[in-house]
């Protein structure tokens, strides 16, 4: 997930200081720091997983490095010489490795497709090319092969201000925006979305197959079909489809996922910068609140009235739920699988419980909300991929709620259901869907500190949460086991589930790391002593689990203010006496947000997305100043002065051939 400006900011950009929206939890629900802190207390502190913490509160970890060096070495599951951490403008790998840029935005996907030229941008060009700001990568197979599928892309938001020449100018020594044109709008709406393309690897080096019959754009203007149990109710109800049914566009889509059945789920997170105007008075007030609707921070209802919610107050309960694309058949309407919920969607992983029911992981990135979990009522069935194609209409959405005992237990989100009443406002599922976030408040879901990415592992039945950061929490919820008010760094939860099922409604919770800088004690990292300088990292964000079960992190927000480091890919050891040592692998140029990642199911390719390169100039010092089209803080990956700077998509192989950190 990107982090964005306020609405009043010269740029919409990405900043280190958190601003993902409004954080607009009213409830006294009780806080995951809360409870870190209740429960590590209780059972003493020396004893949990924060022990590290409270030693290097009283003794330097580098007196430990020497005993823990030789025990962590002798466990690690990943073996590869680390990057050096740092900040420049360009990307770095490994020792061994090779990163190649596979698509960039603007590169053409069809056999017609124009070639990019960021003069001359058009609609009708971009739909024809891939997108911006990459984001979830997913990989399908063809007949099997690890070296033969489609690439699915994320494309989650616009940077303007990177994207079009003459568009800012310097006033005063201040960088000032200029309103976009509808030209330029109609750009920014075709460059969301989702890219479908065949991709081969050819001699060790992956292509793009620009002929590929598969290959297909999704945008904020494709056709989707609202399914499941909100379709054709009064609330998505708008005077362009009165049928409440068919949805023009999908916006904001962060991480996703890949189904067991092979088609490709995108996620819509941050809906509520799409949105302006003024609410006519009604029902949907509150509901819009809790979201953070209108912000405005596109101006794209200046051209299009269904942005305008004084003119259709019911478009932005059509936004803010999880996409399904039939990958197999590029003229399928894709579905918005409404009995998912609505939120501020962070991905959709998923995995087969032990008795064939699908299990969907889903964070709701905003400071102070929640973690769920989607279970289907059908069960996948491997030798009928028709039989699957409805499976995310019926099912239980669950939240989650953590203990002090170290104990999570999952509460259903149905109508009906403890507080979910008519009493309080709900008449029915739909209700409850579209107002998830009020259910899960009422049913007194822990707030989280932003969850992000949430990955099942089917090699050691855990599944791991991404708590990216939370600058919001108050110092007296502090104490020695959770040293940290205003969380800058985020840290990372691991939960088992009863009986090793991922379908179970209870199991047990543990914090795997503490992010930041292990080295400062009062940041209360919890860092193996074997991680090095350059191991540590802070705000993970999207995470990957390869096929031998190993756990992948990749940040966003790091940077010269922020950990004097880029984003970049983490190795971390969750198993054995390695646990909690972190390795560096990758890392992005200036201004760049490390999303993905995404391992071939050979694991001989680590795939890589690079978001938002080149932005947030002022706060490199070594540019000094914000970072605009005409003058770019880095003009990667082509290195060009005729080429902007380009989000793009990195396959990383091994030198030589062969599995990666093996």
């Amino acid at each position: 997930m990107t982090e964005h400006r306020s609405p009043d900011a010269h740029f919409r950009t990405s900043l280190l200081e958190e601003n993902d929206g409004p954080g607009a939890n009213p409830t006294d629900n009780r806080t995951m720091g809360e409870i870190i802190a209740a429960r590590f207390s209780r059972r003493g502190f020396l004893k949990g997983s924060l022990a590290v913490s409270a030693i290097a509160a009283t003794v330097s970890p580098l007196a430990l490095i020497t005993a823990d060096n030789a025990r962590a070495a002798e466990g690690s599951a990943f073996a590869f010489d680390e990057l050096e951490a740092g900040i420049d403008d360009k990307h770095h790998v490994a020792p061994g490795y090779d990163a190649d840029v596979l698509l960039r935005w603007g590169d053409p996907l069809f056999a017609d497709s124009p070639e990019f030229d960021p003069t001359k941008q058009s609609a009708e060009a971009q739909a024809r090319q891939f997108g911006y700001n990459n984001d979830y990568v997913g990989y399908i197979p063809i007949d099997g092969s690890a070296e033969h599928g489609l690439l699915v892309v994320n494309h989650e938001y616009t940077n303007p201000h990177l994207m079009f020449p003459g568009l800012v100018t310097i006033v005063d020594g201040k960088a000032k925006q200029a309103p976009l044109s509808k030209e330029q709008v109609d750009v920014e709406m075709t460059a969301h979305g989702g890219t479908i393309v065949e991709i081969r690897k050819v001699s060790g080096k992956w292509q793009v197959v620009r002929d590929g019959k598969l290959n297909r754009r999704i945008t904020s203007n494709t056709e989707i079909a609202l399914s499941g149990p909100v379709a054709g109710h009064d609330r998505v109800k708008t005077s362009a489809d009165p049928s409440g049914t068919k949805v023009i566009g999908t916006v904001n889509n962060c991480a996703g996922g890949v189904t067991p059945w092979g088609t490709y789920v995108m996620a819509e997170e941050n809906i509520h910068g799409y949105f302006s105007g003024e609410l006519p008075q009604g029902k949907e007030a509150a509901n819009y609140k809790r979201l953070g609707i209108p912000e405005g921070a596109y101006e794209w209802a200046a051209h299009y009235d269904r942005f305008d919610i004084g003119k259709e107050p019911n478009e932005p309960n059509r936004f803010g739920w999880i996409v399904e694309v039939d990958v197999q058949d590029p003229t399928s309407v894709p579905r918005k699988r409404t009995a998912m919920g609505r939120f501020k969607h962070e991905g959709a992983e998923s995995i087969v419980a032990k008795d064939g029911r699908v299990v969907f992981y889903l964070g709701d990135d905003e400071r102070f909300d929640y973690v769920y979990k989607f279970v289907t009522t059908g069960k996948f069935n491997p030798d009928d991929r028709a039989a699957n194609m409805d499976l995310l209409d019926d099912g239980t959405l669950h939240v989650a709620k953590f203990a002090d005992d170290g104990s999570v237990e999952w509460l259903p989100i149905v109508f009906g259901q403890g507080p979910l009443t008519a009493e309080n406002g709900f008449a029915s599922q739909a209700d409850v869907l579209i107002e998830t976030r009020r259910a899960a408040d009422l049913l007194g879901a822990t707030k989280m500190d932003r969850p992000e990415d949430i990955q099942p592992n089917a090699a050691n039945g855990k599944v791991y949460v991404m708590l990216t950061n939370n600058s919001k929490r108050k110092a007296d919820q502090v104490d020695a086991a959770n040293p940290r008010a205003e969380n800058a760094f985020g840290h990372i939860i691991e939960i088992v589930e009863d009986g090793g099922d991922f379908a179970a409604t209870n199991g047990k919770w543990e914090v795997l790391l503490k992010c930041g800088d292990p080295s400062v004690a009062a940041v209360g990292a919890t860092f193996s002593t074997a991680t090095t300088a350059n191991g540590w990292f802070g705000m993970p964000d999207n995470c990957a689990v390869d096929s031998a079960g190993r756990l992948w992190v990749a940040t966003d927000g790091q940077g010269p203010k922020a950990t004097g480091r880029t984003d970049g890919l983490w190795a971390v050891d969750t198993e054995g006496p390695a646990r909690a040592t972190s390795k560096l692998f990758f890392r992005v140029p200036i201004g760049a947000e490390m999303c993905g990642p995404l391992f071939a199911p050979d694991d001989q390719t680590a795939f890589v997305a690079v978001q938002h390169p080149g932005d947030g100039g002022e706060d490199w010092e070594a540019f000094g100043r914000p970072s605009y089209y005409e003058d770019l803080s880095t003009r990667w990956p082509d290195f060009k002065p005729d080429m902007p700077v380009r989000p793009a998509v990195v396959a990383i192989t091994r030198q030589g051939g062969g599995k990666i950190a093996v």
